[in-house]
C-alpha cells in the first residue's frame, strides 16, 4: 500500500530533521532519542499495521485505529498541559525580569539626581 511507503519516508525524513536540529544545537540528546523512537514506531506501524490490532487487544480495545486515536488524544492533552506550564513559568520569569529592570532604572535615576544635586552645590 502507498501509505506504508509514505509512512516510512516521512519517518526517515523526520529522523533526519531531528538529527540536523541536534547537530545545530537546537535540541537536546534526550529529545533526539525521543523523536527517533517516536518516528521509528510510526514507521514500523506503517509497515506492520497489524501490530496496532495486537496491542489494542492487549489493552482491551477493539481496533488498532482506536488505540492510535486514544494514544494521540492522550499525547495531545499531555502536550497542551506541558505547554501551559511552560507558558506560566515564562510569565513568572518575565514579571520578575520587568521588576528587576524597573528597580535598576529607579536606582540609576536616583543616583543621577543625587549626582546632579551635588554638582549644583559645587
Amino acid at each position: 500500500m502507498i501509505y506504508q511507503y509514505l509512512g516510512v519516508v516521512i519517518g526517515i525524513l523526520a529522523v533526519i530533521i531531528a538529527i540536523i536540529r541536534f547537530r545545530d544545537g537546537k535540541t537536546s540528546s534526550a529529545m533526539l532519542i525521543f523523536w527517533i523512537a517516536i518516528w521509528s514506531v510510526i514507521s514500523l506501524v506503517s509497515v506492520f499495521p497489524e501490530t496496532t490490532t495486537i496491542l489494542a487487544n492487549l489493552f482491551g480495545i477493539g481496533r488498532g485505529l482506536d488505540l492510535i486515536l486514544i494514544l494521540g488524544i492522550i499525547a495531545s492533552y499531555y502536550l497542551v498541559f506541558k505547554l501551559y506550564t511552560m507558558i506560566e513559568k515564562l510569565e513568572l520569569e518575565i514579571t520578575e525580569l520587568v521588576r528587576q529592570i524597573a528597580l535598576n532604572q529607579e536606582e540609576n535615576e536616583t543616583k543621577k539626581y543625587i549626582n546632579e544635586d551635588e554638582d549644583l552645590e559645587k
